[in-house]
């Protein structure tokens, strides 16, 4: 059976409620937040088969990770790998107002899938998969997560998708920019956010200049750039093309990459074009920002209506 998988790492995020501060508030809500489970997801309730595999330890927050995606509908296959040693890794979230920004606390050191090898990963989906894709902050866990991480893209015979998802307190610019270098053959798709591709790659730029270069000099098939509320491009054989961002109310923006990368990574698995595939993955994420929470709670009706009310023809620019 064809099918997208994702590998990586799927952390408790604690969050307190509204905007309270971590060193002050005695109430914190629990949910599981990864890069590669959030996006899976939200190709699921898009309609696509998905895979999440991944390695968490044997424990009663292992298994709440576990059991909050597996409430997320019957098209979400997960494939964990239990560890008796390792820790759960966890994120504690706390949600700013301008001038304020958010504050991210990472705590993943010696979780279990730092330990992750290829005897703990099912390689024929991975062989198998039609769509392959990882985030980059599950090579930054430790060096053998991302030797198994490359290991694993150079097996999957299918589309390799890799979203850049550089984390300042997981790794530094150097390590992440060695690792995509040795990446960066086996990679088909790069996702990147505009802030990100700028500061790995050490570049200034917009985001249609970016997404040449970048495409230029790493020999991808396609490199996408989001922008926030500015919404994303994405250049495909020598062309830029651009979506602009719905507007929404914004409830909780933690998803919205995740929704994009859902979005866009379900019609690249249904072989969509690449406009209709940017469409896709900003009207998932203006729906995932409407919902509280980091999971994208969003259905195939929601996007395809919004797709359909947005639907304008979208910039091209040759090179």
């Amino acid at each position: 059976m064809s099918r997208l998988v994702t590998f990586g790492e799927t952390s408790l995020r604690l969050s307190p409620p509204d905007h309270e501060r971590l060193e002050t508030a005695t109430d914190v809500s629990l949910h599981a937040d990864g890069t590669e489970s959030s996006t899976a997801v939200a190709a699921t309730r898009l309609g696509a088969p998905a895979v999440w595999l991944s390695k968490l330890p044997d424990t009663v927050l292992g298994r709440r990770v576990v059991a909050e995606l597996e409430q997320q509908g019957d098209g979400l296959q997960t494939q964990v790998v239990w560890d008796e040693d390792g820790r759960q890794g966890l994120q504690f979230v706390e949600r700013g107002s301008p001038p304020r920004d958010d504050v991210t606390v990472q705590d993943r050191g010696d979780t279990a899938l730092a330990t992750v090898s290829t005897d703990d990963v099912r390689m024929a989906m991975v062989q198998n998969a039609d769509v392959f894709f990882v985030s980059g902050s599950t090579p930054a866990l430790s060096p053998t997560a991302r030797r198994t991480t490359e290991a694993l893209y150079r097996a999957c015979e299918g589309t390799c998708v890799f979203d850049l998802d550089y984390q300042s307190g997981l790794w530094s610019l150097s390590d992440a920019r060695e690792a995509l270098l040795s990446l960066q053959d086996a990679i088909d798709v790069l996702v990147a956010d505009e802030d990100d591709a700028q500061a790995v790659f050490d570049r200034s730029g917009k985001a249609r200049q970016l997404a040449h270069s970048i495409a230029s000099e790493g020999d991808f098939e396609q490199v996408v750039i989001t922008r926030s509320e500015r919404g994303a491009v994405a250049w495909d054989d020598n062309v830029v093309h651009e979506q602009d961002a719905i507007e929404t109310e914004v409830i909780d923006a933690s998803g919205t990459h995740a929704g994009f990368l859902g979005g866009y990574l379900h019609q690249l698995y249904e072989d969509a074009p690449t406009e209709q595939a940017l469409a896709y993955g900003t009207a998932a994420a203006a729906l995932t920002r409407t919902v509280p929470g980091p999971l994208p709670t969003i259905s195939a009706g929601e996007v395809e209506g919004l797709v359909e009310t947005e639907r304008e023809p979208t910039g091209e620019r040759s090179i």
